[in-house]
């Protein structure tokens, strides 16, 4: 079989912090560097995104003071429920007990090279490129296409571009999880087209692999890989997020 995770774009990053400005800052950083974020502000709710299955984290990043349940305890848990990597973040240093049972220990502000670094040097072998080997890891939005665009047409009309982009792969999601209900492999592989050309013409790459992915009957029954289509459809969730999180960043209102 082959290995689903070579496939998707991005490595999974679950952001426990209950800072809002922290929090923000970081997932925003993160995501427009490469990684899919899922956050949350408090133990108890990490919990809650891992037991249902809305965060399938590879690597965990949390605060080492949250209200509630923190520290060594929350550490447990979230073992407990996940095989990720769980890193212990924190403006000061949040003692050498906790430290020691953490993957490894990041010192705020960090970004996303610091996080690369702390993971090859102290993680266990985690994945950060889930691009096919030789394959660069894929922005959310490609900069010299951005920048095209902004030389061609004033901001408000690229940030139109964009929200559409945004509204295409929202609906493109129905029709992939209606597909899937009928068992439409042929449609499921038209869809893959159109929204790898759409999303590529805007340079919105991690969209557009995942198009490609689709297009490439990578979920028809004889690929073997059927099992990951739950996987899929939050990753294109998680893509349109990463949009999102772009045209906030990018083109504040």
């Amino acid at each position: 079989m082959l290995d689903f995770r070579a496939h998707l774009l991005l490595p999974r990053v679950l952001l426990i912090d209950d800072d809002l400005v922290s929090r923000e800052v970081l997932a925003t950083i993160l995501t427009m560097s490469g990684y899919t974020v899922n956050t949350a502000v408090d133990g108890a709710g990490a919990l809650v995104l891992l037991e249902a299955g809305e965060a399938d984290p590879e690597v965990i990043l949390m605060d080492a003071q949250l209200p509630g349940l923190s520290g060594l305890g929350l550490m447990a848990a979230l073992r407990a429920r996940s095989r990720a990597a769980v890193f212990a973040i924190s403006g000061s240093h949040p003692g050498d007990e906790l430290i020691a049972a953490a993957d490894g220990f990041l010192m705020k502000p960090f970004n996303s090279d610091g996080l690369k670094k702390a993971l090859e040097e102290h993680g266990p072998p985690v994945r950060l490129s889930s691009a096919a080997e030789g394959e660069p890891e894929q922005p959310v939005v490609k900069p010299d296409i951005l920048a095209r665009l902004r030389e061609m047409m004033p901001g408000p009309a690229v940030r139109e571009i964009y929200a559409a982009v945004v509204a295409d792969v929202s609906d493109r999601i129905g029709k992939v999880e209606s597909a899937l209900a009928r068992e439409d492999w042929a449609e499921l592989r038209r869809v893959g087209h159109a929204m790898k050309g759409g999303c590529a013409m805007a340079g919105a790459a991690q969209a557009a692999q995942l198009g490609a992915l689709l297009e490439s009957g990578f979920l028809d029954p004889g690929s073997n890989q059927m099992d990951n289509s739950a996987r899929l459809l939050r990753d294109l969730r998680a893509a349109t997020r990463n949009l999102k999180r772009m045209l906030k960043m990018e083109f504040p209102a």
